[in-house]
């Protein structure tokens, strides 16, 4: 299969906070790309740098923040260095945000007509007649019906469903080529996840765009994702395709998520957590960052951080369990029963690249 095209290229960016604490390495050595047409969730628990990393894309850091190195190519141009006014350009535009939670993305005292059609307005010459026609139409594809009578309506006249629907227009409306979903689903209750999910899909295939999807569950990822990249304390640590990482992650942290993770099969009575709380990335320690968390650390974890291991063309994750020098473990029983399942249905089909 011929090498998908990409659109976004991170390359080592590394993005410091400064505090009154002192200096916290939030994002620390992080590469990922993102193919045309493709959904790429990122994956970890709060505090893995998730967010900083896609804000970085939009040109929308905190004023303490500092980008250290690397860069972020997009359409052969580097958005570390773009002026106020290229971003300005970008945002909305050809990169667009759906937020966490729509009732503080949404101006409640300004009509939903108006914010979903300004972005429009920003950035074309259209009049405020043909910017509100548009509006309509993009309401109406993301499922909010009588949207010409409901363009007089403020936010708190919608359900929370709604107004998730209205943030995703407001970021579609002109059609951008990366669409960044910022833990679209997590204040919505579980059957308005699905729809917004399914939502998401069929916007997708009608712009054609490609997605880039936060979260902290990976039980969303599942039926969105193409690829999926696992963060832990500002770093990847596994990435590959989404069957590779649900049927056969190789990295410890990644287990432990997928434990955490009701499914039919769950014969426990309570879930499993992962143990122990991200490090202080003030003083982010000198090996794998996750070894005090990890009942299968090695020695080397303490001292010396893992490369990344390749497992397949598409997949590969930084753990020194994958070094042919390291013992074999005997992996939790929901990892193992996973990894069945790949040996029996995936791994003699192989997977796209």
């Amino acid at each position: 299969m011929a090498a998908m095209e990409r659109i976004l290229d991170v390359k080592n960016l590394e993005i410091d906070f400064k505090t009154y604490a002192g200096t916290v390495h939030a994002i620390r050595d992080v590469d990922f790309h993102l193919n045309k047409g493709e959904t790429l969730a990122i994956v970890g628990e709060s505090g893995s740098g998730k967010s900083v990393t896609v804000r970085t894309l939009m040109g929308l850091l905190a004023s303490n923040a500092k980008i250290v190195g690397g860069s972020v190519d997009f359409e052969g141009k580097d958005i570390v260095q773009m002026s106020e006014k290229e971003l300005t350009h970008l945002r909305g535009n050809d990169i667009a945000m759906i937020f966490q939670d729509p009732m503080t993305s949404l101006d409640p005292t300004m009509t939903i007509g108006k914010q979903v059609a300004e972005p429009l307005r920003l950035h074309t010459k259209i009049s405020e007649k043909a910017a509100l026609a548009e509006a309509v139409r993009v309401l109406e594809l993301v499922g909010i019906t009588n949207a010409k009578a409901r363009l007089k309506d403020y936010p708190h006249q919608f359900s929370g469903g709604q107004r998730q629907r209205i943030v995703i227009a407001i970021a579609i409306i002109n059609n951008p080529k990366i669409l960044i979903a910022d833990e679209p689903t997590t204040a919505l209750d579980v059957t308005i996840q699905a729809q917004i999910l399914e939502l998401l899909k069929e916007v997708q295939e009608k712009i054609d765009t490609s997605i880039i999807f936060i979260t902290h569950d990976l039980g969303v990822v599942a039926g969105i994702a193409d690829r999926v990249a696992v963060m832990y304390a500002g770093k990847i640590i596994e990435y590959g395709q989404v069957d590779e990482i649900f049927y056969n992650a190789q990295h410890p942290y990644t287990w432990g998520l997928l434990e955490a993770m009701p499914t039919l099969e769950t014969k426990s009575d309570r879930l499993y957590a992962i143990p122990g709380t991200p490090p202080n990335l003030i003083n982010p320690p000198a090996g794998d960052a996750f070894a005090a968390r990890n009942e299968f650390a090695l020695a080397i974890d303490l001292q010396q951080e893992p490369p990344f291991f390749q497992v397949s063309p598409t997949h590969a994750a930084a753990t020194w369990l994958l070094d042919p020098q390291a013992p074999k473990v005997t992996l939790p029983p929901e990892i193992q029963r996973r990894h069945q399942i790949w040996e029996e249905k995936f791994a003699n089909k192989g997977v796209n690249a």
